[in-house]
């Protein structure tokens, strides 16, 4: 190891210097070098080897491996005959070694329900629920980081002449709709093709709905999907609506005992001009809406036609209590969209967990806070190349002969074991101020390392700290057994110790356990707010065993 120096001034005539390390490859590498590596080089065919057979990488490809050559040409340690240990090192360490694919890899042919959407709630917010201004930054960002489900509350202006979107009954400023609509229009397709889903929180008379109606129809045009007819017996693909906006609320109803009955009168109307604006609105929802009403059993399931539910987290944690196998067997066919209890004025969220695990679509969060439910939420989303659409596990879709489903509330069997080393970490030099953590020394860094899944897969370890290094070494290992891995997300958790116990935030991430790459990888770390830091990140090998 290297050494250099650096040193915190502590008051007017002193200073401690610190001598700082600089890590090297650890041994585990080393140790894989050497068995790939012929007179201290690994070659070109070495290297392809090396991805197929320790990495995973069955599908790897010669120019897979010349890639990576190439990547490292630039560097002094780069040699034309092949890779030394230091070039391997650096790769290993380096962007072209993901912990996840970054392609969309699942099947998108199937109908919108057999799948999880990253689902926005009063997507228009940037702040508290109660006294932020509402605005059409929230909705750029929301879209630009993937998310494919935007709600609007629609409400009459001051005037009852126009449309705004606002959180009603709260002291938050309005956005006038058309702005909304044209922001999602422009940047609705930036970070994936696949389908953007506008839900209206719908709180206007006719008129205005006809307004509205106007204004998405001449706003989006051909990138609106109109179904052919009111009722689908099935939901489309993502794949046959991508690049399309559907809108999904609760279908006006008709007046028809209202209408005049006499035809031949030469006056207007005014029930014939409100069935008109009401058919023209109901003309462009694709996805019918509702929430439980009355005696209506709400998981009764129309062979004839699809809808989508909405419920409060604590509606659904009631109903999961009874009714588990129901909402499971419900979210095959029909769309289910959760959303934050009313005390969240703070924007704060929720376990989605109990959603997934009983086959809910649309998990809706709050975009614009941050904290631990919404990092799990980011890493399920990171799954399928971040195009915002996740493919439902199989025993989420499927039924046994007798028409049993999955049921949520059993306690399932060890059926994985994750096997997770952390070797190392780099880059907080880079991209913090040296004092940024501790004015009189470098920091001194712990790693939190754990599972968010179900309750009995969910847990949180952690490593030692390393006292005074801006390159931490740790070379601790954990082992999760999972009993439902396709539901479950790898929380990485970066702190720096203090001994008041607030430590300080040194970095997270998430990421789907289903879609981790064997091996060693370099796992790149994010901020609070889910921004993927410009240099931090770890050093990590993954490995899955059966249990014995």
């Amino acid at each position: 190891m290297s050494n250099n120096k650096q040193s915190f001034k502590v008051c007017f005539c002193f200073r401690r210097i610190f001598r700082l390390k600089v890590a090297g490859p650890p041994e585990d590498i080393k140790r894989m070098f050497d068995m790939y590596a012929e007179n201290g080089t690994i070659s070109l065919d070495d290297l392809h080897s090396f991805l197929v057979e320790f990495q995973g990488e069955g599908e790897a490809t010669k120019e897979d491996a010349q890639a990576i050559f190439n990547s490292l040409k630039h560097l002094n340690i780069f040699q034309r005959k092949g890779l030394h240990l230091d070039a391997f090192f650096r790769y290993l360490f380096g962007d072209l070694n993901p912990p996840i694919s970054s392609k969309v890899h699942h099947d998108m042919k199937a109908p919108l329900a057999h799948y999880f959407l990253f689902t926005g709630h009063n997507s228009y917010l940037t702040g508290n629920q109660l006294s932020s201004d509402s605005s059409v930054y929230p909705i750029i960002q929301a879209l630009q980081r993937g998310v494919r489900v935007i709600e609007l509350d629609l409400w009459p202006n001051s005037k009852k002449n126009g449309v705004e979107v606002r959180h009603g009954g709260t002291l938050t400023s309005p956005v006038e709709l058309i702005k909304c609509l044209r922001a999602i229009k422009d940047n609705a397709f930036t970070a994936s093709e696949y389908p953007v889903v506008i839900t209206f929180e719908d709180h206007l008379p006719s008129d205005l709905q006809a307004k509205v109606a106007k204004m998405v129809t001449e706003t989006f045009g051909d990138m609106l999907y109109v179904p052919n007819s009111e009722f689908l017996p099935e939901f489309p693909s993502p794949e046959i609506l991508k690049r399309k906006v559907l809108i999904s609320t609760k279908p006006p109803e008709y007046h028809e005992s209202q209408r005049r009955t006499d035809k031949d009168s030469d006056e207007d109307d005014p029930y014939e001009d409100e069935e008109n604006s009401t058919l023209q609105y109901r003309q462009l929802i694709a996805i019918h809406a509702g929430k439980p009403k009355g005696d209506f059993d709400m998981w009764h399931i129309d062979p004839m036609k699809v809808r989508r539910l909405s419920l409060s987290e604590q509606q659904l944690e009631r109903a999961s209590k009874n009714r588990g196998t129901d909402i499971v067997r419900f979210t095959q066919r029909n769309l289910l969209r959760i959303y934050p209890k009313g005390t969240r004025l703070d924007s704060s969220n929720y376990d989605p967990m109990l959603g997934w695990s009983h086959g809910a679509q649309m998990v809706a969060f709050n975009m614009q806070g941050h904290g631990k439910h919404l990092h799990i939420m980011e890493g399920m989303f990171r799954a399928n190349g971040g195009c915002g659409y996740v493919k439902k596990p199989d025993f989420l879709l499927s039924s046994s002969p007798d028409n049993e489903v999955f049921n949520p509330e059993k306690s399932f069997r060890v059926r994985q074991i994750l096997k997770v080393k952390l070797y190392m970490g780099e880059g907080w030099h880079s991209d913090f101020h040296r004092t940024h953590f501790d004015l009189y020394s470098p920091p001194d860094f712990f790693v939190r390392v754990g599972i968010a899944g179900v309750p009995k897969d969910t847990i949180m370890l952690e490593t030692k700290p390393i006292e005074d290094q801006w390159i931490p070494v740790w070379n601790e290992e954990f082992k999760f057994p999972l009993s439902v891995p396709e539901l479950a997300v790898l929380r990485i958790e970066v702190k720096e110790y203090d001994n008041s116990g607030n430590h300080d935030f040194g970095g997270q991430t998430c990421l789907p356990i289903s879609e981790l790459r064997t091996g060693f990888r370099a796992v790149p770390l994010h901020n609070r707010r889910g921004i993927k830091y410009k240099s931090v990140k770890l050093l990590m090998k993954f490995e899955f065993e059966s249990p014995e």
